[in-house]
């Protein structure tokens, strides 16, 4: 009994798997059916064909699109730019055809510009203010590059009437000079141009005043060697003397601050042994006879005294070789130390041993005013 339901129910079973299998056949054929005949539908009766996708979607076919490129259609107008814009091939008017390229439309834009303005004089622009067809440059400008402030702040010193140019106050804005040939002045004192270097140098002992020594020693060349102008100093000073010695591009100004003609005064501070004698200082004065003649002191002080050493003070206009040295030498007290602390109007102050500074503009001024320049 067991085994022959076991044979039914199984017999059972193989049935049912090949009914199934049966409907699935049948089900599997007839999506195929379905399939095809809607595709021959769709065929036969004109339908819209299936959309491409984005990745394969083609913008350069329309009427009459080859290989080549499109003739027209969307194409075309994604090609060419803005949406509207005229076709490749077609005309654009006035029996020109649109350019192939950025660089033939700009050549044939300059070509009718050219057309358009041939034969036509030149146009002469205004001029921004009166006289600027004059040679020269505007005296504020030069005042500004001079260093006397801002355009606006020269604006004002004009007004003010402290600006002079060849010996006559300026009034007028707009002024134009020469600054190579015009003597400009600011308050009396000559305005130097900007072509001019003026230093003032504390040259240390043991440097020789020369720009070039052939021995290799140190010299004050070693101190403007960065310099693109070529710098010459003005005067000497003995290779143990320190102090301030001027250097410049400037060759009438440096002639003339060396010339005995206009006396300039140069200041001395020395170190020497005491005691000394209360007439010391006229004797200087009155005249000492040396080997080339007599020697004289503008002016002597005695600065400080420590003991039997004494500092003191000697101002003299020559320019002769170790003067100073020689001076207090021949009257008996031999110079130990030596420093120079001012050349005319140019003082040491507390400027460093072996330091360069730029003279100010009314330095120079001042300067050129006591040579007469």
């Amino acid at each position: 009994m067991r085994s022959s339901s076991g044979r039914n129910s199984s017999g059972n079973n193989g049935g049912s798997r090949g009914g199934n299998s049966g409907g699935r056949g049948g089900s599997s054929s007839g999506r195929g059916n379905y399939r095809g005949a809607g595709n021959s539908r769709d065929d036969k009766q004109g339908g819209r064909p299936k959309k491409p996708r984005p990745e394969e979607r083609r913008y350069d076919v329309g009427p009459g699109a080859t290989q080549d490129g499109p003739k027209s259609g969307r194409g075309a107008s994604a090609r060419g730019g803005a949406k509207g814009g005229p076709r490749q091939g077609q005309g654009t008017g006035r029996g020109r055809t649109a350019p192939g390229s950025s660089r033939e439309y700009e050549a044939r834009a300059e070509e009718r510009n050219r057309e358009r303005y041939a034969g036509k004089k030149d146009v002469k622009l205004p001029k921004t203010f009166p006289g600027a067809e004059q040679e020269g440059e505007r005296l504020q400008k030069v005042l500004a590059r001079a260093g006397y402030g801002s355009r606006r702040a020269c604006e004002e010193l004009i007004e003010q009437a402290r600006v002079e140019v060849n010996g006559e106050i300026v009034l007028e804005q707009g002024k134009r000079v020469d600054p190579e040939k015009d003597e400009v002045k600011v308050d009396g004192l000559t305005v130097a141009t900007q072509s001019y270097q003026f230093f003032s140098l504390n040259k240390p002992a043991g440097v020789v005043s020369t720009m070039e020594d052939p021995e290799g020693r140190q010299c004050l060349g070693d101190y403007v060697t960065n310099r693109e102008t070529r710098l010459f100093h003005v005067g000497r000073l003995d290779t143990e003397t320190e102090g301030v010695i001027l250097l410049t591009n400037h060759g009438e100004l440096a002639h003339r601050l060396t010339h005995p003609k206009y006396g300039v005064k140069k200041t001395y501070l020395a170190a020497i042994v005491g005691p000394i004698p209360r007439d010391l200082g006229k004797k200087l004065k009155d005249g000492i006879q040396l080997d080339d003649g007599y020697a004289r002191a503008d002016h002597f002080r005695v600065v400080e005294q420590t003991g039997k050493n004494y500092l003191v003070e000697v101002t003299l206009h020559e320019g002769r070789k170790h003067i100073v040295r020689r001076m207090l030498a021949e009257a008996g007290f031999p110079v130990e130390k030596l420093v120079r602390t001012s050349f005319g109007p140019i003082t040491l102050g507390d400027q460093k041993s072996g330091w360069l500074r730029r003279l100010s503009n009314t330095e120079v001024g001042m300067l050129m005013q006591e040579v007469d320049l």
